[in-house]
């Protein structure tokens, strides 16, 4: 059965919101197994990331959604510091063709999201990962990939509780990339 896997930080909780969207559209493909996995602060001492079962659980997944608020222009401290901790993993190709996604959340409708979803598609990258982007257009009826991304999903949230932000539209966008990741690595599983 292939595990799709979702590993993030929420600061306020609001990715925390589309980290729950995106692991139940992974949850909903037939033969799938999803895991929603949070990254805590207390795991990183002195600046450096370390958790053993986390990192067991990726290693045993065959797709990992990376997933972080967008602060400053980038991902959180805290997912960077655990991306940083991955380079045992690199150096051991423990990652090479897993499939990999992003999303990512910030107040403005741009917010300079871009640039984090970049940041987990260079990690993806030098982890030999395949990256699955997200190929629906904005223009619908129902909101879906209303703030236009194609490298991952965007979901906004300002100062306004997690009950209210992100929105439906948001969360149905993030549910629909849990859904296509799974479906890729269910198609993959049932080639081999």
């Amino acid at each position: 059965m292939p595990t799709v896997s979702i590993v993030y930080f929420t600061g306020a909780g609001h990715t925390a919101k589309m980290a729950a969207a995106v692991h139940q559209g992974a949850a909903a493909v037939p033969g799938t197994a999803a895991h929603l996995l949070a990254l805590r602060g207390e795991d990183i001492t002195h600046g450096r990331y370390d958790n053993a079962e986390l990192f067991a659980q990726l290693d045993a997944s065959d797709a990992i959604i990376f997933g972080s608020p967008t602060y400053m222009g980038g991902p959180a401290a805290q997912f960077k510091a655990f991306a940083d901790a991955t380079g045992g993993r690199w150096y051991t190709s423990a990652w090479r063709d897993k499939l990999a996604a992003g999303f990512t959340v910030s107040s403005g409708p741009s917010g300079d999201k871009l640039s984090t979803l970049h940041y987990f598609f260079t990690l993806a990258m030098q982890h030999g990962m395949v990256w699955i982007g997200f190929p629906e257009t904005p223009m619908n009826d129902r909101g879906i990939n209303r703030l236009s991304s194609y490298s991952g999903v965007m979901g906004q949230a300002g100062q306004e509780s997690p009950e209210v932000a992100p929105n439906e539209a948001d969360k149905l966008t993030g549910e629909l990339l849990g859904r296509r990741v799974a479906e890729f690595a269910r198609k993959l599983a049932l080639a081999k």
